[in-house]
């Protein structure tokens, strides 16, 4: 917080002697009126009541102005940080991978960047409206109210203490109240979005009134915390206009007495239940803000914590990628020694005794895998579900980082890659088939960005979608929900596909994207994407024997160990793990 501030120094600077100009004239005010009372109204003085008027009229003028002014700045200030506060958490889970999102929760990730921030936004702009008035004015009210009359004064001096007292004790019940509040918002977050997003699931379960408890419970939650906090700042004010209203009556009451007796003047009196008032209202002020500032402190905590988590994933992330017309661009091959072998192919893969593992986890993921594919192949990796699949193709991007062993590309450890520039020479469609909202036209250009429509057209049809895509309404700028919702899975994978095309790399990975194709288009498209590729390294993650037949290089992973590596022909003959995954697709009396 004070950080961002920083960079708004000079604007915060202007605030302050803003807020400053408008306490000294808020403060100037009562006295100006006891003159007028005292050495004007009393005196029968007319001049003296217009002179003193006028002063009274400008001053009471500055202080709107500079009121206005600086509540406007401060506002501005507020957004700003907000904007700012904003900006670093998105870029900084743009370097989490999977494992420290999975960490905080999508929900809570979310929750942090708008409502959190809203909450710091909301108490910066009560800083610069309230608190930093608030001791000027308590300041420069005590001072004026004993100039005014010093017995007086006492009453002043008793009542500071009180409500002080009651602000310690409210502040300290609401701290907790507050941190609690804000992790009963993630949780009720979490449970709304798993029931907007699996309410088919609890359709067909017929799981709706378990999940209304469930949203119940965590809603009842979240009110009774909200109740509680509510009902201490409710009980705040009543408590101190009990105090500020006995203030007054004590003043009058001792100030009349002190009148009569000729100790004080008429318009000293006024003037004086004039400071106190404004010595207890900047008291309030700051009650007010300190009763905020817990909720906010605890949303900078949560904030903080993002910011300072490191990304399992190491290694620079600049700010750019490659562009998409020159993905293929590789540094310098490492020139660790190679026993004696020739130049590495340009986006030839390597992966050597790589394994895996979750923090914490009893058994890893992936354990001693080794292979090469090379350019103008295609490898394929098949295996029994949760056997490592997946997880293996997403340690070449580096979404996950290896426990153990080396991964290379062209020769270079993709360690020592800039992580932009790793990225950019792959081109992936991923196993969950996502899609943004927009159109269809702004979501192929994802892959690349300077697609003219006829390159759209162009890897539509390779992905054997352009039939389907003329036959919406709008073609290429059909409308798309978020996620892809309003597409059916084959859909989905297919425009997937067409945006992967659309970014040429070296190596292309295909995590499980020919599953929801009916076996005619996943034919057909085997057959588009042949020549495509013809060039390029292709891994692919199948389910089915018959996706991969074709490929140069299969290999075989049962419980996170690559049992098995060959050809389609040679697994047939020498590995009984795939001849059982065959057996199951029921493809054994297919096979020559």
């Amino acid at each position: 917080m004070g950080r961002l501030l920083v960079a708004h120094r000079m604007t915060v600077l202007a605030i302050i002697c803003l807020q400053l100009v408008q306490t000294t004239a808020n403060l100037m005010l009562p006295t100006l009126n006891a003159a007028i009372i005292d050495d004007g109204i009393v005196a029968g003085d007319t001049p003296a009541i217009l002179r003193l008027g006028a002063w009274m009229a400008g001053v009471a003028a500055l202080q709107v102005g500079t009121a206005i002014a600086a509540g406007y700045l401060g506002a501005v200030v507020a957004m700003r940080v907000g904007r700012e506060l904003r900006e670093e958490l998105f870029a900084k889970v743009q370097t989490f991978s999977s494992q420290e999102v999975g960490v905080f929760g999508a929900p809570s990730l979310v929750t942090r960047a708008t409502n959190d921030v809203t909450q710091i936004q909301n108490l910066t702009v009560l800083v610069f409206t309230m608190l930093v008035a608030a001791p000027a004015s308590f300041i420069g009210g005590i001072v004026l109210a004993v100039r005014q009359d010093l017995p007086l004064s006492g009453i002043v001096m008793a009542v500071i203490p009180v409500l002080a007292g009651l602000m310690l004790l409210i502040v300290r019940r609401l701290i907790p109240l507050y941190r609690r509040g804000q992790e009963l918002i993630d949780r009720i977050s979490r449970v709304l979005r798993e029931q907007i997003v699996g309410a088919n699931v609890i359709r067909g379960f017929v799981r709706q009134e378990h999940e209304i408890r469930r949203f119940d419970a965590a809603n009842r939650d979240l009110t009774r915390n909200n109740l509680d906090s509510a009902l201490l700042v409710a009980g705040m004010n009543p408590m101190i206009m009990v105090v500020v209203n006995l203030s007054s009556v004590a003043v009058v009451w001792f100030g009349g007495h002190r009148i009569q007796s000729g100790q004080m003047r008429l318009g000293a009196l006024t003037a004086f239940i004039a400071y106190i008032l404004q010595i207890l209202i900047a008291i309030m002020m700051a009650m007010y803000v300190f009763t905020t500032a817990p909720r906010a402190a605890a949303c900078a905590e949560r904030i903080q914590v993002v910011l300072d988590t490191e990304p399992s994933i190491g290694g620079p992330e600049p700010g750019t990628a490659l562009s998409a017309a020159s993905p293929q661009k590789l540094p310098p091959p490492e020139q660790a020694p190679r026993s004696g072998r020739g130049p590495v192919p340009e986006g030839a893969v390597e992966f050597h005794d790589v394994a895996f593992a979750y923090p914490g986890a009893e058994a890893p993921v992936l354990s001693g895998v080794t292979f090469t594919a090379a350019p103008g192949t295609t490898t394929a990796v098949i295996g029994a579900t949760g056997s490592g699949k997946s997880t293996l193709l997403n340690l070449l991007p580096r979404f996950l980082d290896p426990t153990a062993g080396s991964i290379s590309i062209g020769g270079r450890g993709t360690r020592s890659l800039p992580l932009a520039e790793l990225r950019g020479l792959i081109s992936m469609v991923p196993q969950h088939s996502y899609l943004f909202s927009g159109t269809l036209a702004e979501n192929l250009r994802v892959g690349g960005p300077d697609a003219s429509d006829a390159e759209l057209w162009q890897a539509l049809e390779t992905a054997q979608a352009g039939d389907f895509v003329r036959d919406l309404p709008g073609g290429l700028d059909a409308p798309v929900s978020q996620g892809g919702t309003n597409y059916s899975g084959g859909q989905r994978q297919r425009l997937c596909i067409a945006r992967a095309l659309l970014r040429p790399a070296p190596v292309y990975l295909f995590d499980d994207s020919f599953s929801a194709l009916d076996y005619g288009t996943d034919e057909r498209l085997r057959a588009a994407l042949e020549p495509a590729l013809r060039a390029a390294t292709v891994l692919v993650v199948a389910e089915r024997v018959s996706t991969i037949e074709e490929a140069d290089l299969i290999l075989v992973l049962e419980d996170g160990r690559l049992v098995a590596k060959g050809t389609h022909q040679e697994l047939m003959e020498s590995s009984r793990t795939y001849q059982e995954i065959a057996a199951s697709q029921l493809v054994l009396e297919e096979t020559p």
